[in-house]
């Protein structure tokens, strides 16, 4: 069977490649272990240990109901630190850059048992995530030096200043301006949708350098101070009553020259990669796991009119399908692991694991809502809620999460064009 595993099974001979990704021939197929190493799972043995020890006390398991203030911001600030002293803030990362150097796949183990404890690990994403390994593969080496130890030792936390209010899909559509000037350039625009801005230390920023230029060969991409004189933020509140998001303005803001990344006016290219990056994660297919085990454990707790909520069919359909659905999301997530394992950077391949897995977190919050009944759509403030609110909570950030990350029609033009070698429409 083809599958997208970790490694090849030793006994088979791959089939010569192809001109493809995949490197396998057309109509062909090989078989695949989906086993870790003894060594892997003793890592992973290690790391679910050390939760146990280092899972802040009064952590209620759940990432949605707690730190929106800054009392619970503490507490994503301080497990930072804690994952520091074992260089876990990003330990796939070299160890000259504060990392451990572990592969793709121990990497993915670790993510994979940070999303399933529901570890509070908000503090570094987007800095480990996205703005690290950007850095990494086009920083200089003086930005390297810079950013890099005070993301793996959690000194600093990043935001990402990408989308505006006419610049969302249509990313190169942006206007925020900045023009050189001297040993600097000044930054005039506006950002929105900015995660953690209101906390952030930096920001990675892309802005247009060149007005003359076609819309995707102008910009340039910055990595901005969030301290300097003319930068200021103010709150969206979502649907869910949190501060997460954030308007960034920028009036005059002065950022020296040794803060742009790469060279100037390919911007566009960078940002690109900082997106496949940020496609990347296995978290969501997890996550969805141990929601679907949750739900199922209350399914059998649960009875109604004399009876089992799992003894009834719609149930057990509807926990089935969630069951085949979360497997699916972990083995596409797999597959992009794969590749980077491969020194491939997934392009395609991270639109269908994001998209798809979007969308099922979507589905799996839906239909624990709609198992639990009226009690499942209750304030997860009240004491009557099944779960803390856990799934009324999911189905309102998960809406949200279909648009950040490009939204739904981006991944499948994606799919369409890089995966199927479609042309534009």
């Amino acid at each position: 069977m083809l599958a997208f595993g970790p490694r090849a099974c030793s006994n088979r001979k791959p089939y010569p490649p192809r001109k493809g990704r995949d490197g396998l021939r057309a109509g062909r197929f090989i078989e695949m272990d989906f086993r870790f190493s003894d060594t892997e799972e003793a890592f992973r043995g290690e790391i679910r240990d050390w939760l146990k020890d280092n899972l802040p006390k009064d952590w209620v398991g759940d990432r949605f109901t707690r730190g929106t203030g800054t009392d619970g911001w503490n507490v994503y600030r301080e497990f930072a630190k804690r994952l520091a002293t074992k260089k876990w803030v990003a330990p796939h990362w070299p160890a000259e850059y504060g990392g451990l150097g572990l592969t793709v796949i121990e990497q993915l183990i670790f993510n994979e048992e940070m999303s399933y404890a529901n570890a509070p690990i908000g503090y570094s994403t987007i800095g480990t995530g996205w703005a690290g390994p950007t850095i990494i593969v086009y920083g200089s080496d003086a930005q390297k030096k810079q950013h890099l130890s005070a993301i793996t030792n959690a000194e600093t936390m990043w935001c990402q200043g990408f989308s505006e209010p006419n610049a969302g899909s249509d990313l190169a559509n942006l206007s925020t301006r900045a023009v050189k000037d001297g040993d600097d350039y000044i930054i005039n625009g506006q950002k929105i949708w900015t995660s953690g801005a209101h906390y952030a230390d930096w920001m990675i920023l892309i802005a247009r350098t060149d007005q003359e230029a076609p819309k995707h060969k102008g910009i340039s991409y910055f990595l901005v101070d969030m301290k300097t004189p003319g930068i200021t933020t103010q709150p969206l509140i979502d649907m869910m009553n949190n501060h997460g998001f954030n308007e960034v303005f920028f009036d005059n803001a002065r950022v020296p020259k040794d803060c742009l990344l790469g060279e100037e006016n390919r911007g566009w290219y960078i940002s690109t990669t900082t997106l496949d990056f940020e496609r990347s994660s296995i978290g969501g297919a997890v996550g969805a796991k141990k929601m679907l085990e949750e739900l199922a454990a209350y399914t059998r707790d649960t009875r109604v009119n004399g009876h089992r909520l799992a003894d009834e069919l719609r149930v057990k359909t509807r926990l089935a399908e969630a069951a085949c659905e979360a497997e699916l999301g972990r083995l596409l997530s797999y597959r992009v692991a794969t590749l980077q394992a491969r020194g491939l950077v997934p392009n395609y391949e991270s639109s269908i694991a994001k998209l798809f897995n979007t969308d099922m977190q979507l589905r799996m919050a839906k239909s624990g809502m709609e198992i639990m009944g009226l009690y499942g759509q209750l304030d997860h403030r009240s004491k009557y809620v099944p779960l803390k609110g856990r799934f009324e909570r999911q189905y309102l950030w998960q809406t949200g999460l279909a648009v950040g990350g490009g939204t739904t029609e981006i991944q499948k033009n994606i799919i369409a064009q890089r995966g199927l070698g479609m042309p534009r429409g």
